[in-house]
């Protein structure tokens, strides 16, 4: 847990709750390692597996799983490869269009653009960052330049930024665990936009499970479909949007999702059956080196 990315302090509170949850299972010794910097320098070297509770940079860019490998020693969640597609927004783009996963439709703007390259209302993102840090929904053109240089400033080198249509109507989660996919989750923010403070700062933000069975069916099997399109196995996240029509669109894979108290994936774990304790043992339990 913790690390060096922007995402550092959701990560520390993920790994505390997985540590302990772990921990009260009474079957696993249990040893919480904090990093500080893109090594695994403070991890013991007689484990036999490891959870990975980091958020962003080198805890989901491929970093720690490829070190990982390296020590033969197993861990949760997806791949180094699969890793490293999934933090890059554009690259998950052009892997879902390839699959004929459906994706909202995207470019990328330069730092000196002036205005946005597709038609308003858009989304502007950073292309390799998560927790919604730097990213901005633009619906007048005074917007424009704030949400670009907002992109810019979360990034930690200079490039070029993405740019996606925004699609107006719900916000859905689909989260999937060694292969299966849980219950969909729809996401109700105040004023209909999920960003940073409502997902780990507002108490308003709801999380109801979504009732339509029809509309879960195809967001469970889109879901597995961008999960399998990247390679992925494990635990990951796969989120959506879905218009007035009820057209799902993935926006991004998440492959190492939270678990704070506002966190969706053991949500939709305990919607099974399952105790918190019991969606992180599943987890552990799916944990292995390589592909």
């Amino acid at each position: 847990m913790g690390g060096t990315s922007s995402e550092r302090e959701v990560s520390l509170v993920s790994g505390r709750n997985v540590a302990d949850a772990l921990a009260s299972l009474g079957k696993y010794d249990v040893v919480p390692v904090v990093l500080d910097e893109d090594s695994l320098s403070a991890m013991p070297a007689d484990v036999d597996a490891a959870y990975i509770a980091l958020h962003g940079g080198w805890g989901e860019n491929g970093g720690v799983q490829a070190a990982l490998d390296a020590l033969g020693i197993p861990y949760t969640g997806p791949g180094a490869e699969s890793s490293r597609i999934a933090m890059d927004k554009v690259k998950t783009k052009l892997v879902l269009e390839m699959n004929a996963v459906p994706t909202a439709k995207w470019t990328l703007a330069s730092p000196g653009a002036e205005k946005s390259p597709l038609p308003l209302p858009v989304v502007v993102k950073p292309p390799c960052d998560g927790s919604s840090v730097g990213i901005s929904k633009v619906t007048s053109e005074e917007e424009w330049a704030p949400a670009l240089e907002a992109a810019l400033a979360a990034m930690k080198a200079p490039g070029e930024v993405l740019v996606e249509e925004y699609i107006a109507g719900r916000e859905m989660t689909v989260g999937v665990i060694d292969g299966e996919a849980l219950p969909v989750i729809e996401i109700v923010a105040p004023g209909g936009w999920y960003g940073y403070d409502a997902k780990y700062k507002s108490d308003e933000t709801r999380y109801p499970f979504l009732e339509d069975e029809g509309l879960s069916a195809r967001l469970r099997q889109i879901g597995l479909d961008a999960y399998r399109a990247l390679g992925c196995r494990g635990v990951t996240r796969v989120d959506f949007r879905v218009d007035a029509e009820s057209r799902p669109y993935v926006l991004e894979l998440n492959t190492s999702p939270g678990f704070t108290s506002h966190s969706l994936v053991p949500k939709a774990g305990m919607k099974t059956g399952l105790t918190f304790a019991g969606v992180c043992d599943r987890i552990l339990s799916a944990a292995r080196c390589g592909k």
